[in-house]
């Protein structure tokens, strides 16, 4: 692993030259199914909206993320243009539905690969692998996932980080399960958990933001491999090779570096380099 740094600026510089922010369009499935012909189309895509430094929608309407510029960078190699791309908020537990529904085109948001999500949707990638670590108050004793038994630990309706806490390491742990990552962040600073769980990736996005500084470490802990996805319908094969072939592009070319840095420079992340498209890591 290397450890990457960027500065407050040029993270806000990248973040705009390749993010975009919400458009209109019409609702129809036309839209969220489009081609990829660019022209006046536009295309739907699912992301986060509520994880700093991968899908976050800012106050501003704009959208910052790692999983932002990976899925800019891929439809534009589809030949949609920043200003066609629809972002639509895709929660953990409604991924599979928003794919089968046709509401989006493709979905970037922390979609780790595994075999119980493969029966229900295809996947092309890995863009990243990340770790499930935890996240706890700085003056914690929590350094162990076993130290979670009879604990209060909080992860996100949908996800399978706190079911794997559970069955591997702290089958006594209190499960404390909430819709989005941003309120098991508050219940841990309130106090009403004692950790959070999910990959590292997220957990150092919040853990950087200016409100939490100092406030919360992570354990350091990897619990699992999570391999980064993007998530297509079912069967739309044509769909996943073009995205295999610009998530490969988008490595070669470096933008995928210039991403990771602009993204989690910031919180001092070490990431791994990034992975080949089809190996997936056990």
């Amino acid at each position: 692993m290397k450890l990457r740094k960027v500065t407050a600026a040029s993270a806000a510089v990248l973040a705009l030259a390749l993010t975009a922010t919400a458009c209109g369009g019409d609702d129809s499935g036309d839209n969220a199914s489009s081609s990829g012909s660019g022209g006046g189309d536009k295309i739907k895509i699912g992301i986060k909206y509520d994880q700093p430094g991968l899908g976050l929608k800012t106050p501003d309407g704009s959208f910052s993320g790692f999983d932002v510029d990976v899925a800019t960078y891929v439809a534009k190699e589809l030949g949609y243009e920043p200003d066609q791309i629809e972002w639509v908020e895709t929660k953990s537990a409604d991924r599979e539905n928003a794919l089968a529904r046709g509401d989006v085109k493709f979905i970037a948001a922390t979609y780790s690969i595994n075999d119980e999500r493969a029966q229900k949707v295809d996947f092309a990638g890995p863009y990243l692998l990340a770790h499930q670590d935890l996240l706890v108050k700085s003056d914690s004793d929590i350094s162990d996932a076993t130290d979670l038994n009879d604990k209060k630990l909080c992860s996100v309706t949908g996800s399978t980080s706190a079911q794997n806490v559970k069955k591997d390491f702290a089958p006594k742990a209190q499960l404390k399960q909430l819709p989005t990552y941003s309120e098991c962040v508050a219940a841990l600073q309130s106090g009403a958990v004692d950790a959070l769980t999910t990959d590292d990736s997220i957990l150092a996005g919040y853990a950087s933001q200016d409100q939490y500084k100092g406030k919360f470490k992570l354990a350091g802990l990897k619990l699992s491999n999570e391999n980064y996805g993007i998530g297509v319908k079912k069967g739309d094969t044509e769909t996943v090779n073009k995205i295999n072939d610009a998530l490969e592009k988008m490595v070669s070319d470096k933008a995928w570096d210039k991403a990771v840095e602009a993204n989690f420079g910031p919180a001092e992340y070490n990431n791994e380099p990034a992975p080949k498209v089809g190996d997936i890591v056990k």
